[in-house]
């Protein structure tokens, strides 16, 4: 294997408040959201990891609940990712989150509630597509691999 590749795992909350979608813009490219999350950090449990992320993002501390995701991707051609999607439960305390004060405010340019009807995509698309149809909260954890097709399992 190539030193220079690596594997990159992250994990990320999925908070749905009144059939909208809590999304945030990246500075380094807004023409999508992604969910709210981050890498995980040596010897960090990847709960431990949620929390620390969405703290810093958006200044809440999450309930964290079911894991709903696993997503397993190529980022470039130096990186495999694997993201953990989980359930956020409080939802309602992210209602009125743009005027908090956060520790890395830098990392998002905008913080969107995402409609299924809307025009702005959510990666990764196969839980975007799920969001349309209202299926992303479910008892069973999907696991999308990085050929975009999911599978369901219940573990």
């Amino acid at each position: 294997m190539n030193e220079d590749k690596k594997f990159v795992v992250r994990t990320r909350g999925v908070i749905i408040h009144e059939g909208k979608l809590l999304g945030v813009k990246h500075p380094h490219d807004t023409s999508f959201c992604a969910l709210p999350g981050g890498h995980l950090e040596w010897g960090e449990d990847i709960k431990e990891c949620l929390r620390r992320e969405i703290v810093e993002e958006l200044g809440v501390v999450p309930e964290i609940g079911r894991l709903l995701y696993i997503n397993n991707f190529m980022d470039g051609d130096i990186a495999q990712s694997v993201e953990f999607f989980f359930e956020i439960t409080n939802s309602q305390d992210y209602i009125k989150i743009e005027h908090i004060k956060t520790t890395h405010a830098y990392e998002i340019a905008e913080v969107c509630w995402l409609e299924p009807i809307g025009i702005i995509p959510i990666k990764p698309n196969r839980l975007w597509e799920d969001f349309k149809k209202g299926e992303v909260l479910s008892d069973v954890i999907r696991y999308i691999d990085m050929h975009n097709i999911k599978y369901e399992n219940n573990y």
